[in-house]
Order: C-alpha cells, then structure tokens, then sequence
C-alpha cells in the first residue's frame, strides 16, 4: 500500500505548477482525476518535445491520473464537478483570482458542501493584492526575482531555461512543506 492511496485529488490546473504538484501526490498512491476543457485539453499536451506525436512533457505530468473533460464555465460541467468534489480530499487549481467563484464554484461554496477539502490555489501573485490580477509563469518569476540574471554567460544576456524548472524538476524539494496536511493525516479544520 502506498502513503496516499486513501487520498482522493482533483487537479483542475493546467501547464505546470499546479499539475506537477498533483502528480506528486499521484506518485505516492493518491487518486488523481484531471480536469481538462472539453475543446482544448491542458495546453501541457502542446509543450516541449514529442515521440510518435505525444507530448513528453504531457506523459510526465499526466502520469498517475485518470482524465476527464468537463467545461466548468457552463452550469451541468459544474454541477458535476461539485459531485467529483464532494468526494475529494484535495482541490488543485491555478485560474486567475475569481475564476471558481465566477464559475459558482468559490471555496466558501466547495467547503460549506464538503468541509474536510483542502484547496490549493496556484497563482503567481496570490489571491489578493496589487498584482493578483496578473498571470504568472516561470519566467516571469525567474526575471522578477533576479534568478535569471544568473543564468547565462557573464558577457550575455540572460538565458531561458529549457524546461519546465523548478515544477517539472523530481530533485526540487517544494512540495514538500506545502503538502503536509496530506501526507500526515493531519487537515486543518475546515479545509484550506
């Protein structure tokens, strides 16, 4: 038996940071179902280098979950996207702030129905505050955070690196601390 196996996660993000964080928890035996639009899919699938048409990117972050479409913008993908989460443990997700509860789908609304959840929202600037409204990527961060002005040659400019770092690296430690409550059975009331 493995760790998680009691774990039931719905990861609902798409690129990196929040699919990575739910393959984590796949690899350690939890249940994972991922969301993806109905028309459109998780643009991982489109990243990076492929084999016989596949995305290999894709097959790293989509290893360990079952996958189903559901379009969470209209009212019957919603609805069945309560039912999937009123069974869950953990909600992944990394929409922009507003989105889920937009969509009827806000925390106070998925907590009130099943309060045991815990929700990790995945945003570049979090869910409040001055810049919460924008996007984050990795090399957006990289360059606010002066990291890539470290990478390259010292006479040139800086460098992108080519690849989904640090979400897609297995020796970068950030899980971890994040995912405690899960891997110790211990939830904070009310779910967070």
């Amino acid at each position: 038996m493995r760790s998680l196996s009691n774990l039931k996660v719905v990861d609902a993000a798409t690129l990196f940071a929040g699919p990575m964080a739910a393959t984590y928890l796949g690899d350690f035996g939890a249940d994972v179902v991922k969301v993806e639009h109905p028309r459109r899919g998780d643009p991982a699938r489109g990243h990076g280098p492929t084999k016989d048409g596949v995305g290999l990117w894709w097959k790293m972050l989509a290893r360990n979950k079952r996958t189903t479409t559901l379009d969470l913008s209209q009212p019957e993908g919603q609805e069945v996207a309560l039912r999937l989460l009123d069974e869950a443990d953990v909600l992944i997700e990394n929409f922009r702030p507003g989105t889920l509860e937009r969509w009827n789908l806000s925390p106070e609304t998925l907590l009130e129905r099943n309060p045991r959840l815990i929700i990790a929202r995945v945003t570049g600037f979090g869910q409040k505050g001055p810049m919460a409204h924008r996007p984050g990527f990795g090399t957006l961060a990289e360059a606010m955070s002066g990291f890539a002005s470290m990478t390259g040659q010292p006479d040139g400019p800086p460098r992108s690196r080519p690849w989904p770092w640090p979400t897609g690296s297995r020796r970068w430690p950030w899980p971890t601390p994040s995912w405690s409550p899960c891997t110790t059975g211990r939830r904070p009331v009310g779910g967070r």
